[in-house]
């Protein structure tokens, strides 16, 4: 089978590249998936570089969310249309994966759409709901608001009821955004600061900040008084850092978001997430926006779009 293979880490993709490698094999306890779709994630460019928190020995092969069809395995027929989360290996043709970790596909999903949903949606609501308990009617301030994680957060926010704030530093992408989900405003990012502040009348009660750098800095002075700052990830390049005094004097909490370790260190709640957005995603409440469906034997244009923050919504990689 064919499957992209990393055998160095490198920060210009020198070490990955398409192979043959021997076809994933059903084991017990597994489902065999032949994929017809696999989302690409953030998460899968660092783990090129070695700069993710999973650093897997090489080679390995990336990709942690597919939807696909059934080959065999424990607890489904062959042919069943299934998406399932993989952590690695979903950009094969063949991937083997925990037969816990495997769902029926949503009817009116497409298998694009439906590989879009695990890792994107479960970290948005992990941040909103349990962590961050986004209350209808708050104001919620979401930065890289035109990728996928921060796309999820504004589709997810949009059931809850809160009043969503998007920015970027995209106008065109925001407008792309400003059609298909209901915002309260989209602005620019960095430069954001006082129009939130004049927007909620003294700050937003809930930043989701998956950017990073300047973005965090200027969130810490537009966050209201009991607010709560959702670290999410470093799209920009630079980690911030905070002097404790202005949450002090300011009253804001910050918040680590890492929604798979949430599931690890607890695995019941972790469960219950996972069926609260696929229970969203069945009733309609949320769908995820596909940017694009690249062939896999196109790969660096995905990875290009994706390093370079080109999309709106997911890449979604196709055998």
């Amino acid at each position: 089978m064919r499957a992209l293979r990393v055998s160095s880490l490198s920060p210009d993709l020198s070490g990955v590249a398409l192979a043959e490698v021997p076809d994933a094999a059903v084991a017990p306890g597994k489902v065999l998936i032949r994929v017809r779709a696999a989302a690409l994630n953030y998460p899968d460019l660092l783990m090129t570089r070695g700069e993710y928190q999973l650093k897997p020995p090489l080679p390995f092969v990336p990709g942690m969310e597919v939807a696909g069809d059934v080959v065999a395995g424990d607890g489904f027929a062959p042919g069943t249309a299934v998406v399932a989360g993989t952590r690695l290996g979903g950009f094969a043709d063949l991937v083997a994966v925990d037969a816990g970790a495997v769902r029926e596909k949503p009817g009116h999903l497409s298998y694009a759409e439906a590989a879009g949903v695990g890792a994107a949606y479960l970290t948005a609501y992990v941040a909103l709901v349990p962590l961050a308990a986004v209350q209808p009617g708050e104001w919620l301030l979401v930065h890289g608001a035109t990728g996928g994680v921060g796309l999820a957060a504004v589709d997810l926010a949009g059931a809850l009821g809160a009043k969503v704030i998007a920015t970027s530093r995209s106008a065109a992408k925001l407008e792309a955004v400003a059609r298909d989900y209901r915002l309260a405003a989209s602005l620019p990012a960095p430069g954001f600061r006082e129009q939130v502040k004049e927007l909620t009348g003294g700050g937003a009660d809930v930043a989701f900040d998956p950017v990073g750098g300047d973005v965090f800095d200027e969130s810490t002075r537009c966050i209201a008084f009991g607010g709560r700052l959702l670290v999410v990830g470093f799209t920009s390049g630079r980690i911030a850092t905070l002097s404790t005094n202005i949450p002090l004097i300011k009253g804001f909490s910050v918040i680590g978001v890492r929604a798979g370790e949430y599931g690890r260190q607890f695995p019941e709640r972790g469960r219950e997430n996972q069926d609260a957005i696929w229970r969203l995603a069945a009733d309609r409440r949320i769908r995820p926006r596909v940017h694009a469906e690249v062939p896999l034997a196109d790969w660096r244009e995905a990875f290009a779009a994706m390093q370079a923050s080109e999309m709106v919504g997911k890449l979604v990689l196709v055998p």
